[in-house]
């Protein structure tokens, strides 16, 4: 089932049950997907890929805000539980990331394909590694292709 089909049936799910939380999840996301189809140079299809890219942009944005409510101790931990339901409620959509251990294997293996050492450009290694499948988290990539590099 299409993820557009899917929010819209978990909205109406959302609705019967007069679930607020879920049903202003479901909503960002729509209205994250209306101003990304209407924002100048969108030529794309209304499709599954825009609403990965969509969620995955909004979920990272959310856990910085996230981050920021909690260093405000009691203050922000309302909205900070808030923001911590959307996120684990709206990953179901995305893709499934690699463990860190899976990572750095695929890095290793990457490596040694390219031959690289400590002279190459990280940036060399990690675009190999980032083109070579989805679920790959980019700052944990970066991390340990440096830490690799350097070893």
């Amino acid at each position: 089932m299409a993820i557009q089909e899917q929010l819209k049936e978990d909205q109406i799910a959302a609705m019967r049950a007069k679930d607020k939380a879920t049903l202003n999840a479901i909503r960002s996301i729509q209205a994250e997907v209306a101003t990304a189809k209407s924002s100048p140079g969108f030529s794309g299809d209304i499709d599954d890929d825009l609403y990965r890219k969509t969620i995955a942009t909004y979920v990272k944005r959310i856990s910085k805000s996230r981050a920021e409510y909690e260093a405000l101790g009691e203050r922000g931990s309302d909205h900070a539980e808030k923001l911590a339901f959307e996120i684990g409620y709206l990953e179901r959509y995305l893709p499934k990331t690699l463990d860190e251990g899976a990572t750095r294997e695929l890095i290793d293996r990457t490596i040694t394909e390219l031959g690289a050492d400590a002279d190459t450009p990280a940036g060399k290694v990690i675009g190999a590694v980032m083109r070579s499948g989805e679920g790959l988290d980019g700052a944990l990539v970066n991390r340990l292709v440096r830490e690799a590099l350097e070893s």
